[in-house]
C-alpha cells in the first residue's frame, strides 16, 4: 500500500512540473507577440533549463527513475498523468511548439 501511495505522489509531481513547462512553451509565442521580451526570455530559461536536466539524465526526467521503484509497469505514462499517446510523443510535440514559439519571439524582435 505505501509503494502505491509513492507512486501516486510522484505521478502527481512529475504532472505539475510537465504542466508548468508545457505552459511556458504554450505561453512563449503569446509573450513574444504582445512584446513582453522580459517574459518570453525567462519562459525559454525556464524550459532550457528543463531540456538541460534531461540532457544530464540521458532525454529522461529523473522522476521517471524515482517512480520506476515503486511499479514494474513500463508503458509510456506509468510515471506521469498524461495519455499514452502524448506521454509517447512529448519530446516532439513539445520541442516543435517550443522551436515555433521561438521562431515568433525572433520575429516580433526584429519586426
Amino acid at each position: 500500500m505505501e509503494s502505491s501511495r509513492a507512486l501516486v505522489a510522484i505521478r502527481l509531481l512529475h504532472t505539475v512540473v510537465w504542466a508548468l513547462i508545457a505552459g511556458c512553451i504554450v505561453a512563449l509565442p503569446f509573450a513574444a507577440w504582445m512584446r513582453n521580451f522580459d517574459w518570453a526570455m525567462a519562459l525559454t530559461a525556464v524550459v532550457l533549463a528543463e531540456c538541460g536536466v534531461l540532457a544530464f539524465n540521458r532525454g529522461r526526467c529523473p522522476l521517471t527513475g524515482v517512480a520506476a521503484r515503486y511499479t514494474d509497469e513500463r508503458v509510456d505514462n506509468f510515471d506521469i498523468y498524461l495519455p499514452v499517446w502524448i506521454a509517447r510523443h512529448n519530446k516532439i510535440i513539445f520541442g516543435v511548439l517550443f522551436l515555433v514559439g521561438e521562431a515568433v519571439v525572433l520575429w516580433r524582435w526584429l519586426a
